[in-house]
């Protein structure tokens, strides 16, 4: 392509026209009536970052008897879920209700907003998310906000360097008649109001000026000249971060700001406001939003600052009186910084001034999927083709790892994990999960860090350059080798437990495996639906009382027994519990009836697997499936397993690679369950 093909295709993407809105400026004048018609434009920060987090909207559901919101915003809308947070939404209502509290100012805008947890649980995650919110909001219509600068006629041109509210500008003498206009009709609805007061700069201008004016307001605020502005970390406008270094290079001006050495020569005093650089974390985040990464890391100096800045809305520059800011507040910790305040009586008006919020790990294993999905997805990894499972059993054993041993008698760590995850179990109910879940409060708050399993997966990808296929034995591999290194695991016993836990998921993958090639196996659909017919069919008439017409001697029949507990048995269900099973077959057929809906055969999980299971072991026998095992195949079989083969791969997400593994792995558990059975 020329170079002049690609500076037409620029010219054809740009578009001038949302340049100029971004870029909109005006009189005073002008301003307040953008004001009167939008008042949102001028709206407090904690306002404009719960206006956002709504804007992108909202699914109400229902989990264990608790309604649960799921806000859109935290699925990042604007880099297609690259930072999407999952998992954790009770979390995020929590910090979503901080937000609107203080946007109504019940008090919560006066707090700094704390996120706690163990390393790796997207804290971080949450706060960029937040921070790329509000810089793609601040360039909408709905999200739009202005600040000004001074053009005097006879003095230099300057921003106002805290990218205050032009409304500032209005003296506290003149407000209420100002908010009586701007508010007429507005009964009832959000209310525009005027908090705080110029910055030093400003105010040294403005007074200058009103000098100069003889007193006249109108002629000052003629020459002050209102722009949009979009906030922006990289730029420093609005948005903020502060990340505490050694307590000897430690210092609160990089907080509120310092004096600019150079310029005092110019003005002849270190107490003259131009002659200040207000561009401290806090004061450049004003109107937006400042990121303390490790908070509770921060000296003890930087803690008046802080606290006067959240409860107060006002920071102390050097040589400076109280400046007024607007900004939400948002920091950072793990677990051991957080215990080191709660021993700390020198940071007790600090926890006074914060409301924590836990951000635990998964406790669901399908949300834990969802992070390694994202980040391994088979667009991502070029040349390697990932298994299916492969992800699926380390999200596993990472949820395992952070969940406490169950107190009940009968339940094993890994049918808590289903119990969790949604999945029903005979004897359990949702009322189970909810004690379950009050007795280990603890729970995501240990184990396994994504951040680890993250680091294995890549490890395995890497390791053997001559693999097209990554499978679940060498990341479980990889996982158990790096356990000797994790810095965080500090005893041997957890270690071990963890190594115990890697044997549970190996276990877990057998059933799984040995399932998906029984189904391949068994994939002949209209020989399962005649079996999940004749059964229905018996069981109808076995629970009813009746008889079955024989289709081929046109003669009723007792329901076959033995046809129904063949299939029964697959699935355990004991002689003296079959009728209990039947029944519950039966009603759940009315009940999808009654919904509208058609059983299938699939339609029942239990009684799906006992059809697959049945149909298996009638047709096991003429695959011969052992026989890969001792290389002794003979052309019929082997047609009949490429058969098998191309199902996996056409239906289940296999290659031709790790499609021949699986048969193999699974050849030889059928191969050692036959030995075990005739010893």
């Amino acid at each position: 392509m020329s170079q002049k093909s690609i500076m037409t295709r620029i010219a054809e993407l740009q578009d001038i026209t949302a340049f100029r809105d971004l870029h909109w400026e005006g009189t005073f004048e002008e301003y307040l009536e953008i004001a009167r018609q939008d008042p949102r434009v001028a709206r407090t920060s904690y306002q404009r970052v719960y206006d956002m987090i709504i804007s992108h909207g909202q699914e109400t559901y229902t989990r264990n008897r608790e309604q649960l919101i799921h806000y859109n915003f935290f699925d990042d809308p604007f880099e297609n879920g690259k930072d999407a947070v999952f998992g954790i939404d009770r979390q995020l209502m929590d910090l979503v209700q901080i937000f609107r509290s203080a946007a109504h100012r019940y008090g919560t805008e006066k707090r700094v907003v704390l996120l706690h947890g163990p390393v790796g649980t997207a804290k971080s995650t949450i706060v960029r998310l937040l921070k790329k919110g509000l810089e793609h909001y601040s360039r909408t219509e709905d999200g739009r906000l202005y600040s000004y600068r001074w053009e005097p006629e006879d003095g230099e041109i300057m921003d106002c360097p805290m990218h205050e509210d032009p409304l500032h500008l209005i003296p506290n003498e003149f407000r209420e008649v100002v908010l009586e206009e701007l508010n007429k009709g507005r009964d009832g609805l959000e209310r525009i109001t005027i908090e705080g007061d110029l910055c030093p700069a400003c105010r040294f201008v403005f007074n200058e000026q009103l000098e100069k004016a003889g007193g006249d307001w109108v002629k000052v605020v003629n020459q002050v000249k209102v722009k949009r502005i979009i906030l922006s970390e990289k730029d420093r406008i609005g948005i903020g971060t502060f990340q505490p270094k050694d307590e000897k290079n430690q210092d609160s001006t990089e907080l509120t700001g310092d004096i600019n050495y150079r310029k005092i020569a110019e003005y002849g005093s270190d107490s003259d406001p131009r002659a200040f650089n207000f561009d401290g974390e806090l004061n450049i985040a004003n109107r937006g939003l400042v990121e303390f990464i490790e908070i509770l890391k921060l000296d003890v100096a930087f803690l008046y600052d802080l606290l006067t800045a959240s409860q107060e809305h006002k920071i102390k520059p050097k040589k400076f009186a109280h400046t007024d800011i607007d900004e939400v507040i948002l920091g950072h910790t793990n677990e051991a910084e957080y215990r080191r305040l709660l021993n700390n009586e020198y940071m007790e008006a600090l926890r006074d001034r914060t409301i924590k919020i836990d951000i635990p790990y998964n406790i669901r294993y399908q949300d834990e999927v969802k992070i390694y999905q994202r980040d391994f997805s088979q667009k991502n990894v070029i040349g390697c083709h990932i298994a299916p499972h492969t992800l699926e059993l380390a999200a596993f054993w990472a949820v395992l790892t952070r969940l406490e041993e169950p107190k009940r008698a009968g339940l094993s760590l890994v049918q808590k994990l289903r119990l969790y995850d949604g999945r029903s179990l005979p004897g359990f109910t949702e009322d189970t999960v909810i004690e379950l879940q009050e007795e280990a409060a603890n729970e995501g708050m240990f184990g396994i860090s994504p951040r680890y399993i993250q680091d294995k997966i890549s490890n395995a990808l890497v390791r053997d350059t001559n693999r097209t296929c990554l499978n679940p034995f060498m990341i479980l591999r990889e996982l158990e080798s790096g356990l000797r290194h994790h810095s965080l695991i500090t005893s041997k016993e957890e270690r071990k437990k963890y190594r115990d836990m890697l044997s549970l998921v190996r276990s877990e993958y057998d059933e799984i495996v040995k399932n998906e090639v029984q189904r391949a196996i068994t994939a002949d659909e209209d020989a399962i639906k005649r079996l999940s017919a004749n059964y229905i069919d018996n069981v109808k008439a076995y629970t009813q009382k009746q008889k079955v017409r024989n289709e081929y001697t046109g003669q009723d029949e007792a329901p076959d027994e033995r046809l129904m507990r063949s299939i029964e048995e697959k699935i355990e269900i004991p002689d003296s519990r079959k009728d209990d099973f039947r029944r519950e077959i039966m009603n759940y057929i009315g009940a999808l009836a009654i919904d509208g809906k058609q059983f299938s055969w699939d339609s029942n999980e239990r009684l799906r697997r006992a059809l697959e299971l049945k149909l298996f072991e009638d047709q096991k026998d003429s695959i011969k499936l052992t026989s890969l095992v001792s290389n002794v195949i003979d052309q019929e079989t082997q047609e009949k397993i490429e058969v098998v083969k191309s199902r996996m791969i056409k239906n289940m997400g296999y290659c031709d690679v790790c499609a021949t593994d699986v048969l193999n792995y699974v050849a030889s558990i059928f191969a050692r369950g036959d030995t075990q059975r005739r010893e």
